[in-house]
C-alpha cells in the first residue's frame, strides 16, 4: 500500500511539473511573439520611411502557374492517351522616382502562357506547346508638380504582343494633361490632349486617331498582402468603334522570405481586335463593326508569386 501511495504521488508530481514547464514554455512563447511583433513594428515604420525618401525606387513582382499531366488508356475520356501541360508567367517591373517639382513613374507588364494537349492516338496533331497568352504593356508618366496632388503630365503607353504578330496590331499613346494624386498610393491620369498610334499590317480594320487617355494605378502592401491595378482606357474623338480599355489586377501573399501565391486576372473591350478576329481566325469577310459579336476578353493566372 505503501509503495502504491509514493507512486501515486511521483505520479501527480510529475504531472504539475509537466503542466507548469508547459504554461511556462507558453508563457516564454508569448513573450517572444510580442517581442517579435515590436520588432516588426519597427522595422515596418523605418520601410515607410525609405519609401517615402524622395529618390528612385525599383523592384518588380511575378506569378509563375504550371500544371502538367499524362492519362494512358484512360478510356473514359474523349483522349484515352494524352500528355497535357499549361505554363503562365508573369512579370511586373517598376521603376519610380519622386521629387519635390517633378515626377516620373515607369511600369511595365508582361503575360505569356503556353498549352499543349498531345493526342499520342493522333499522328497528325500539334504535340508542342502552344502560346495562348501574350501580354505585353509599357507606361512611362513624367509629372510637374502644380500642388501636392495635381501635376502637369506628359503619358506614353505602349501595347502589343510578344510571340505572335509583334506590334500588328500595336498601339502607341502619346499624350499630355492632369495627373492626380488623391492619396499616395492611387494615380490618375486625365490627358483630353492624347493621339493613339495603331499599327497594323490591317489598315481596313485599324485605326489611328485622336482621344482622351485615362490611366488608373493603384499599388498598396498590407504587411504580406500586396495588391496592384491598373486601369488604361482610351476615349476615341473619331468613333467608339476605336475606343477601348484594358483593366489588370494582381494580388500576392508572402508565405516564405520572398516566395508567395499569387492571382492576376484581366478585363479588356476593343472592338477592332474583335473584328479582325472575325475576319482573319472566323474567316468573316463580311463582318463589320456593327455585326460583330464583341465579348469581353477575359483571362486569370493562379500560381507560385516572386517579389524581386
Amino acid at each position: 500500500m505503501n509503495k502504491l501511495f509514493t507512486t501515486i504521488i511521483f505520479l501527480l508530481a510529475g504531472l504539475y511539473s509537466y503542466g507548469q514547464t508547459i504554461d511556462e514554455l507558453k508563457a516564454i512563447k508569448k513573450t517572444k511573439e510580442d517581442s517579435i511583433s515590436a520588432i516588426q513594428g519597427r522595422v515596418d515604420a523605418l520601410q515607410k520611411q525609405i519609401d517615402a525618401f524622395p529618390g528612385w525606387k525599383t523592384g518588380a513582382f511575378g506569378t509563375i502557374g504550371a500544371s502538367f499531366s499524362e492519362f494512358n488508356n484512360w478510356y473514359a475520356q474523349g483522349i484515352p492517351n494524352n500528355a497535357s501541360g499549361k505554363i503562365g508567367i508573369t512579370i511586373n517591373p517598376y521603376a519610380r522616382l519622386d521629387r519635390d517639382k517633378y515626377f516620373w513613374y515607369n511600369a511595365g507588364q508582361i503575360n505569356l502562357g503556353w498549352v499543349k494537349l498531345d493526342d499520342k492516338d493522333d499522328p497528325d496533331d500539334e504535340a508542342g506547346f502552344r502560346a495562348t497568352t501574350d501580354v505585353f504593356n509599357i507606361q512611362s508618366l513624367f509629372g510637374y508638380n502644380l500642388s501636392k496632388k495635381i501635376a502637369a503630365s506628359f503619358l506614353m503607353e505602349y501595347r502589343t504582343t510578344l510571340i505572335n504578330n509583334f506590334n500588328d496590331p500595336g498601339y502607341l499613346d502619346v499624350g499630355v494633361g492632369i495627373t492626380w494624386k488623391p492619396v499616395a498610393d492611387l494615380v490618375v491620369v486625365i490627358h483630353p490632349l492624347n493621339y493613339n498610334f495603331v499599327f497594323s499590317s490591317t489598315d481596313d480594320v485599324f485605326e489611328s486617331s485622336a482621344g482622351t487617355k485615362i490611366v488608373a494605378n493603384y499599388g498598396r502592401k498590407f504587411g504580406n498582402f500586396s495588391l496592384k491595378s491598373n486601369l488604361s482606357s482610351f476615349i476615341s474623338y473619331k468613333s467608339s468603334n476605336l475606343s477601348n480599355w484594358t483593366w489588370t489586377n494582381a494580388f500576392s501573399y508572402k508565405v516564405w522570405k520572398n516566395i508567395g501565391m499569387g492571382l492576376e486576372f484581366g478585363l479588356r473591350d476593343n472592338k477592332q481586335e474583335a473584328l479582325n478576329y472575325a475576319r482573319e481566325t472566323l474567316e468573316l469577310p463580311d463582318a463589320t463593326f456593327d455585326n460583330i459579336d464583341n465579348k469581353l476578353q477575359t483571362y486569370w493566372l493562379f500560381g507560385i508569386t516572386y517579389d524581386f
